[in-house]
């Protein structure tokens, strides 16, 4: 897992797609088919990596999120019959332990790796990439961890507010200024 991710929607899993396979799964790990596990793991680890990343800007938390999620699901095995929504479940636990941890930690500075990478060789490319990384990592980490989740994850806001734990008015608002504050750094430098 390189953690590297590109910016196009359409490379995550969707969430109708992620539904069914994950409720199948959820089902397997309840009745203690922990090969269940590693196929929601190869599967969702990624998303879980890049969410866990852009909250607290640290690749090695980012995988100390990926490793506690698993854990924590693991020792729900049997209980997961009534979770509606496995993937906002899923990223919903990596968005609370990446929290608690970045608020453990208060860290101030960032791995200099970029958190996105090109999205073809052409110089181009490399250079709006490259800007682009640098403009995500000045927004406020909850203006940013929205964008992950509605272009990365491809959630769409409501389900944001429920993997946050915030309202959808207030979800809308910092995607809303997030992009705001992107297009009007992007104005500036072109």
């Amino acid at each position: 897992m390189t953690g590297a991710f590109v910016w196009t929607r359409g490379l995550s899993l969707t969430e109708e797609r992620a539904s069914d396979e994950l409720h199948s799964l959820f089902e397997r790990l309840d009745s203690g088919d922990f090969k269940a596990l590693e196929k929601i793991y190869d599967d969702y680890a990624p998303q879980i990596f890049g969410l866990a990343l852009w909250r607290t800007r640290s690749r090695s938390d980012a995988a100390d999120v990926v490793q506690e999620v698993f854990a924590r699901l693991a020792g729900r095995a049997g209980k997961l019959k009534n979770v509606k929504r496995p993937y906002a479940y899923l990223l919903q636990i990596a968005h609370r332990i990446s929290c608690d941890l970045f608020r453990k930690n208060k860290r101030i500075t960032y791995d200099s790796e970029n958190l996105i990478e090109p999205v073809s060789n052409e110089s181009q490319a490399k250079l709006f990439a490259a800007q682009l990384n640098e403009f995500l990592l000045q927004l406020p980490s909850k203006q940013r961890e929205v964008l992950y989740l509605h272009y990365f994850a491809g959630l769409s806001l409501r389900e944001i507010s429920e993997v946050v734990g915030v309202s959808l008015f207030t979800v809308a608002s910092r995607c809303r200024l997030g992009l705001k504050k992107l297009k009007q750094r992007f104005g500036e430098e072109v």
